[in-house]
């Protein structure tokens, strides 16, 4: 039956953690506080803007221990290009284990040793579970197989699938049984995302578009057309500007429209430093 609204709002706030962070700041605060649980999230961008290695981030992120607000899970990552990297994974989760245990050495000891003591890059490598695909039928059919796997793995709080676009514009002729596909399989995930309370991430490629006009312009737009665009709830594009990363927020039932900068190091997704930012302002108004 139906449920009131004060329920609904009730639900919500016994959730437990509703977000899996990005180690990006102002991301995370673009988002309302990482990518959500509950919820289907689209990330957009050309090749090189950093797709892959922030879906790795997430799949380590979603690692971080309750006591930090963590949704201390395991991930699924769904790699239908073959670009998920073990020893890039290996760098994140090292990197990201390495911080944990920084930010345990402020707490009570035994508090730490609970919380961190069984957190290692191993134990994180071991809990990220990667589907290899070749082509869209095995696409169709592991996500078909999720709600199996997810039965008998309930600490996966993350499905990561990179890229969602991959397997369906190569040597695909029709255009109206692909449109059908992609709604039954984004359906499928949006019902998966809500039902279990975890968050899916969907990787999208981007591709060239025409304006129409006396001025014709080209602009990049995610792929899959119009149609793939409602099958998410929140949509941010990856892009380059003047030499920097940028995510922005243009899709969202609760967030407003915003634009952050981002990094990709060594240790993973990061924030840009004021200074840096600043350097980067100021080169960028000299080119204008």
């Amino acid at each position: 039956g139906g449920k009131s609204a004060l329920e609904l709002l009730q639900e919500n706030k016994d959730a437990g953690p509703k977000h899996v962070i990005t180690f990006c700041a102002d991301m995370d605060n673009m988002l309302g506080g990482g990518v959500a649980m509950g919820e289907v999230t689209e990330f957009c961008g050309a090749p090189g803007i950093g797709k892959t290695q922030l879906g790795i981030q997430l799949a380590v992120d979603v690692h971080l221990p309750g006591a930090f607000g963590g949704a201390q899970g395991e991930a699924v990552y769904i790699d239908t290009e073959g670009s998920f990297m073990e020893e890039r994974a290996k760098d994140i989760a090292s990197a990201f284990v390495g911080h944990v245990h920084k930010m345990g050495a402020q707490t009570e000891r035994n508090e730490r040793d609970e919380h961190t003591s069984n957190l290692s890059v191993e134990s994180i490598l071991s809990s990220i579970y990667v589907y290899r695909v070749h082509d869209y039928v095995e696409q169709i059919a592991v996500v078909a197989c999720l709600d199996k796997f997810l039965d008998a793995h309930p600490l996966v709080k993350l499905v990561v699938m990179d890229s969602v676009a991959f397997q369906f514009r190569t040597d695909f002729k029709d255009y109206a049984m692909r449109s059908r596909l992609l709604t039954a399989s984004a359906q499928r995930l949006t019902q998966l995302a809500i039902e279990r309370k975890i968050a899916v991430v969907l990787i999208n490629q981007v591709t060239t578009k025409i304006e129409k006009g006396p001025s014709s312009s080209s602009f990049l737009a995610p792929a899959l057309g119009e149609t793939w665009a409602h099958a998410c709830t929140s949509r941010v594009m990856l892009y380059w500007e003047h030499g920097q990363r940028f995510a922005r927020l243009y899709k969202s039932p609760s967030r407003k429209t915003d634009t952050v900068a981002y990094s990709v190091l060594q240790e993973g997704i990061r924030g840009v430093n004021k200074k840096r930012r600043s350097k980067q302002s100021s080169q960028a108004r000299a080119l204008g």
